[in-house]
């Protein structure tokens, strides 16, 4: 298989994703400040959408997010299996008319999420960090949610959430840097308590990331292609 990670340049850690992804076959990044760098990926199995500082709505990045829209509507037509994470799911709403805006509820650190059925592997507590929420667009499924809004969607071979699945202890100490650290400030969290508590964090996702990517891989991925929902 052939995997492309869609990441803005400095956030292209996968983290705990790795372990459920190695050894399946090669990885391929693509940035979403070139979308040339999407030149070669007509042969790609899976795209995973990665997390971004930026938010849907910004005209600064118009331009990316059109190139982003054109690429997820190819791909889920063509029956790619697409999984978008936090800005990723943020996209793949956007993509089909779903509304992504500033959200009522700013989520940074471990949150807990709730899922309707009772095995779910999405339930549990997951990192998030997030100022946006976003709907799901007609003919997804909302598959988890929590006080802050949508968490998980669905439809055929694309999924969606807006916590984190691939954070682990670096991934979190490097957005706690620069820009990061004034967002903890702001919200009243210690980089500590936040380390500590992903720390404990973690020896659960450990656990359940893989968990959530098998379900993704078996089930979403290898899913009936589902008409590509219109606008």
């Amino acid at each position: 298989m052939r995997f492309c990670f869609l990441s803005n340049r400095a956030e292209s850690d996968i983290g705990l994703l790795d372990e459920s992804l190695s050894g399946l076959g090669e990885y391929l990044l693509a940035y979403r400040e070139d979308p040339f760098s999407w030149r070669n990926i007509d042969n790609v199995d899976l795209f995973v959408h990665l997390g971004s500082s930026w938010s849907v709505y910004w005209a600064s990045v118009q331009t990316q997010v059109d190139s982003e829209v054109s690429l997820m509507r190819h791909s889920i037509e063509r029956g790619v299996p697409v999984l978008g994470i936090c800005f990723g799911a943020q996209m793949l709403s956007h993509a089909f008319g779903g509304v992504v805006e500033r959200g009522k509820k700013t989520e940074i650190g471990w949150h807990d999420v709730v899922a309707p059925e009772v095995d779910s592997v999405l339930a549990g507590r997951w990192m998030q960090w997030h100022y946006d929420s976003f709907t799901a667009p007609r003919g997804f499924d909302v598959l988890a949610i929590n006080e802050a809004g949508v968490q998980a969607i669905r439809r055929g071979r694309s999924f969606g959430v807006q916590f984190h699945p691939e954070a682990n202890e670096p991934i979190v100490s490097k957005w706690m840097s620069g820009e990061g650290a004034a967002e903890l400030a702001a919200a009243g969290i210690t980089p500590s308590g936040l380390l500590d508590e992903t720390r404990r964090g973690v020896e659960r996702t450990s656990v359940a990331t893989p968990k959530l990517m098998d379900w993704f891989l078996e089930e979403v991925a290898q899913g009936p292609v589902a008409p590509s929902p219109g606008n």
